[in-house]
Protein backbone atom coordinates (compact mmCIF):
# COMPACT_ATOMS: atom_id res chain seq x y z
CA UNK A 1 0.00 0.00 0.00
CA UNK A 2 1.37 3.42 -0.96
CA UNK A 3 1.56 5.92 1.90
CA UNK A 4 2.67 9.53 1.54
CA UNK A 5 4.34 11.33 4.46
CA UNK A 6 4.80 15.09 4.27
CA UNK A 7 6.64 17.65 6.34
CA UNK A 8 4.68 20.95 6.39
CA UNK A 9 6.90 24.07 6.63
CA UNK A 10 8.88 24.49 3.43
CA UNK A 11 7.30 21.36 1.95
CA UNK A 12 3.55 22.00 1.75
CA UNK A 13 3.58 25.67 2.77
CA UNK A 14 5.98 28.59 2.95
CA UNK A 15 7.58 28.53 6.40
CA UNK A 16 4.97 29.43 9.06
CA UNK A 17 2.53 30.62 6.38
CA UNK A 18 -0.70 29.29 4.90
CA UNK A 19 -0.80 26.85 2.05
CA UNK A 20 -1.14 28.40 -1.42
CA UNK A 21 -4.85 28.46 -2.35
CA UNK A 22 -4.49 26.70 -5.71
CA UNK A 23 -2.14 24.07 -4.35
CA UNK A 24 -4.37 23.69 -1.29
CA UNK A 25 -7.39 22.86 -3.46
CA UNK A 26 -5.35 20.36 -5.48
CA UNK A 27 -3.76 18.80 -2.39
CA UNK A 28 -7.12 18.46 -0.64
CA UNK A 29 -8.32 16.35 -3.56
CA UNK A 30 -5.05 14.38 -3.42
CA UNK A 31 -5.68 13.65 0.27
CA UNK A 32 -9.19 12.43 -0.56
CA UNK A 33 -7.81 9.73 -2.87
CA UNK A 34 -4.52 8.78 -1.19
CA UNK A 35 -3.11 7.75 2.17
CA UNK A 36 -1.59 10.99 3.43
CA UNK A 37 0.24 11.58 6.72
CA UNK A 38 1.66 14.87 8.01
CA UNK A 39 4.68 15.16 10.32
CA UNK A 40 5.78 18.57 11.57
CA UNK A 41 7.59 20.17 14.46
CA UNK A 42 4.70 22.64 14.82
CA UNK A 43 1.78 22.17 17.19
CA UNK A 44 -1.78 21.34 16.16
CA UNK A 45 -3.08 24.91 16.28
CA UNK A 46 -0.36 26.22 13.98
CA UNK A 47 -0.71 23.31 11.56
CA UNK A 48 -4.46 23.92 11.29
CA UNK A 49 -3.73 27.56 10.47
CA UNK A 50 -1.30 26.52 7.76
CA UNK A 51 -3.09 23.69 5.95
CA UNK A 52 -6.71 24.23 7.03
CA UNK A 53 -9.09 21.85 8.77
CA UNK A 54 -10.09 19.97 5.60
CA UNK A 55 -6.57 18.80 4.78
CA UNK A 56 -5.78 18.25 8.45
CA UNK A 57 -8.80 16.00 8.93
CA UNK A 58 -8.36 14.17 5.62
CA UNK A 59 -4.86 13.07 6.65
CA UNK A 60 -4.82 9.55 8.07
CA UNK A 61 -2.75 10.85 10.96
CA UNK A 62 -1.10 14.16 11.81
CA UNK A 63 2.11 13.85 13.79
CA UNK A 64 2.50 17.24 15.45
CA UNK A 65 5.54 18.20 17.51
CA UNK A 66 7.71 15.76 15.53
CA UNK A 67 5.41 12.87 16.41
CA UNK A 68 5.01 13.62 20.12
CA UNK A 69 1.40 14.83 19.71
CA UNK A 70 -0.59 12.59 17.36
CA UNK A 71 -4.04 13.30 15.96
CA UNK A 72 -6.59 11.44 13.87
CA UNK A 73 -8.99 14.21 12.92
CA UNK A 74 -10.32 15.60 16.20
CA UNK A 75 -9.05 12.64 18.26
CA UNK A 76 -5.78 13.03 20.16
CA UNK A 77 -4.28 9.52 20.24
CA UNK A 78 -0.93 10.38 21.85
CA UNK A 79 0.65 13.30 23.71
CA UNK A 80 3.98 13.38 25.53
CA UNK A 81 4.42 15.13 28.90
CA UNK A 82 8.22 15.43 28.65
CA UNK A 83 9.77 18.63 29.99
CA UNK A 84 13.22 19.98 29.25
CA UNK A 85 15.70 20.00 32.19
CA UNK A 86 16.42 23.35 33.81
CA UNK A 87 20.14 23.20 32.99
CA UNK A 88 19.36 22.91 29.29
CA UNK A 89 16.98 25.85 29.56
CA UNK A 90 19.74 27.86 31.20
CA UNK A 91 22.09 27.10 28.32
CA UNK A 92 19.50 28.30 25.78
CA UNK A 93 18.87 31.50 27.74
CA UNK A 94 22.63 32.14 27.71
CA UNK A 95 22.70 31.63 23.93
CA UNK A 96 19.86 34.13 23.62
CA UNK A 97 21.78 36.69 25.71
CA UNK A 98 25.04 36.21 23.80
CA UNK A 99 23.72 36.18 20.22
CA UNK A 100 24.91 39.06 18.03
CA UNK A 101 21.56 39.16 16.21
CA UNK A 102 19.97 42.42 17.47
CA UNK A 103 16.24 41.73 17.03
CA UNK A 104 14.17 40.01 19.74
CA UNK A 105 10.44 39.50 19.13
CA UNK A 106 9.43 37.32 22.09
CA UNK A 107 8.40 33.68 22.53
CA UNK A 108 11.96 32.41 22.19
CA UNK A 109 11.49 29.12 24.07
CA UNK A 110 8.16 27.51 23.22
CA UNK A 111 7.18 24.33 25.07
CA UNK A 112 5.28 21.74 23.01
CA UNK A 113 4.33 18.14 23.77
CA UNK A 114 7.53 16.13 23.90
CA UNK A 115 9.81 18.93 22.71
CA UNK A 116 10.59 22.63 22.71
CA UNK A 117 11.24 25.07 19.89
CA UNK A 118 14.04 27.57 20.45
CA UNK A 119 14.49 30.72 18.37
CA UNK A 120 16.97 33.57 18.81
CA UNK A 121 14.71 35.80 16.73
CA UNK A 122 11.50 34.72 18.47
CA UNK A 123 8.28 33.31 17.08
CA UNK A 124 6.44 36.65 17.10
CA UNK A 125 8.55 37.99 14.23
CA UNK A 126 7.18 39.64 11.12
CA UNK A 127 7.95 38.23 7.67
CA UNK A 128 10.59 40.94 7.13
CA UNK A 129 12.26 40.17 10.47
CA UNK A 130 12.29 36.48 9.60
CA UNK A 131 13.95 37.18 6.26
CA UNK A 132 16.60 39.24 8.01
CA UNK A 133 17.39 36.43 10.42
CA UNK A 134 17.45 33.82 7.64
CA UNK A 135 20.18 35.87 5.91
CA UNK A 136 22.08 36.23 9.20
CA UNK A 137 21.86 32.50 9.91
CA UNK A 138 23.02 31.51 6.43
CA UNK A 139 26.02 33.82 6.79
CA UNK A 140 27.01 32.85 10.35
CA UNK A 141 25.49 29.35 10.80
CA UNK A 142 24.24 30.45 14.19
CA UNK A 143 21.64 27.72 14.61
CA UNK A 144 24.10 24.97 13.68
CA UNK A 145 26.68 26.35 16.12
CA UNK A 146 24.13 26.38 18.95
CA UNK A 147 22.81 22.91 18.07
CA UNK A 148 26.31 21.40 17.92
CA UNK A 149 27.25 22.87 21.31
CA UNK A 150 23.92 21.84 22.85
CA UNK A 151 24.28 18.25 21.65
CA UNK A 152 27.76 17.99 23.16
CA UNK A 153 26.69 19.44 26.51
CA UNK A 154 23.45 17.44 26.80
CA UNK A 155 24.05 13.97 25.28
CA UNK A 156 20.63 12.68 26.38
CA UNK A 157 18.92 15.43 24.37
CA UNK A 158 19.08 16.37 20.72
CA UNK A 159 18.76 19.72 18.93
CA UNK A 160 18.00 19.86 15.20
CA UNK A 161 17.46 22.74 12.79
CA UNK A 162 13.77 23.20 12.06
CA UNK A 163 12.00 25.70 9.82
CA UNK A 164 13.75 28.96 8.95
CA UNK A 165 14.60 30.42 12.36
CA UNK A 166 14.35 27.76 15.06
CA UNK A 167 15.76 24.65 16.66
CA UNK A 168 13.65 21.64 17.65
CA UNK A 169 14.87 20.07 20.88
CA UNK A 170 13.77 16.88 22.61
CA UNK A 171 15.04 13.58 24.07
CA UNK A 172 17.59 11.82 21.90
CA UNK A 173 15.94 9.28 19.60
CA UNK A 174 12.58 11.03 19.68
CA UNK A 175 12.68 12.55 16.21
CA UNK A 176 10.37 12.34 13.22
CA UNK A 177 11.63 8.87 12.29
CA UNK A 178 9.84 7.44 15.36
CA UNK A 179 6.55 7.70 13.49
CA UNK A 180 7.69 4.92 11.15
CA UNK A 181 6.86 2.48 13.96
CA UNK A 182 3.21 3.02 12.95
CA UNK A 183 3.90 1.74 9.43
CA UNK A 184 4.36 -1.85 8.26
CA UNK A 185 7.16 -3.40 6.21
CA UNK A 186 4.73 -3.92 3.35
CA UNK A 187 3.95 -0.19 3.06
CA UNK A 188 5.44 1.63 0.09
CA UNK A 189 6.43 4.98 1.62
CA UNK A 190 7.08 8.28 -0.12
CA UNK A 191 8.47 10.98 2.17
CA UNK A 192 8.75 14.69 1.32
CA UNK A 193 10.78 17.14 3.40
CA UNK A 194 13.02 20.19 3.15
CA UNK A 195 15.36 19.94 6.17
CA UNK A 196 16.83 16.60 5.05
CA UNK A 197 20.46 17.66 5.55
CA UNK A 198 22.41 16.26 8.49
CA UNK A 199 21.33 18.29 11.52
CA UNK A 200 17.93 19.13 9.99
CA UNK A 201 14.74 17.87 11.61
CA UNK A 202 13.82 15.81 8.51
CA UNK A 203 17.19 14.06 8.30
CA UNK A 204 16.44 10.96 10.37
CA UNK A 205 13.11 10.14 8.76
CA UNK A 206 14.52 10.92 5.30
CA UNK A 207 17.37 8.43 5.79
CA UNK A 208 15.25 5.76 7.52
CA UNK A 209 12.69 5.72 4.71
CA UNK A 210 15.48 5.29 2.15
CA UNK A 211 17.16 2.60 4.26
CA UNK A 212 13.93 0.60 4.26
CA UNK A 213 13.52 0.79 0.47
CA UNK A 214 11.08 3.69 0.53
CA UNK A 215 11.45 6.86 -1.51
CA UNK A 216 12.52 10.18 0.01
CA UNK A 217 12.37 13.53 -1.74
CA UNK A 218 14.23 16.69 -0.75
CA UNK A 219 12.33 19.82 -1.72
CA UNK A 220 13.06 23.49 -1.13
CA UNK A 221 9.52 24.83 -1.49
CA UNK A 222 5.94 23.68 -1.91
CA UNK A 223 6.07 24.21 -5.68
CA UNK A 224 8.61 21.40 -5.95
CA UNK A 225 6.38 19.09 -3.92
CA UNK A 226 3.43 19.83 -6.20
CA UNK A 227 5.51 19.22 -9.32
CA UNK A 228 6.76 15.84 -8.05
CA UNK A 229 3.27 14.70 -7.02
CA UNK A 230 1.82 15.56 -10.40
CA UNK A 231 4.64 13.65 -12.11
CA UNK A 232 4.06 10.62 -9.86
CA UNK A 233 0.37 10.60 -10.81
CA UNK A 234 0.94 10.84 -14.56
Amino acid sequence: MIKYIFDVDGTLTPSRQRIDSKFGTWFEDFCSHNNVYLVTGSDREKTLEQVGSNIYNLAKRVYNCSGNDVWIGMLNVKSSDWQIPEMALGFLRQCLDESQWPVRTGNHIEARPGMINFSILGRNASLGERRGYVYHDKKHSERKTIADAFNIMFPDLHATIGGETGLDIGPIGFNKSKILEDFSDSDEIYFFGDATFKGGNDYEIYTEVKKNNGTSFTVQRWEETWKILRELKE
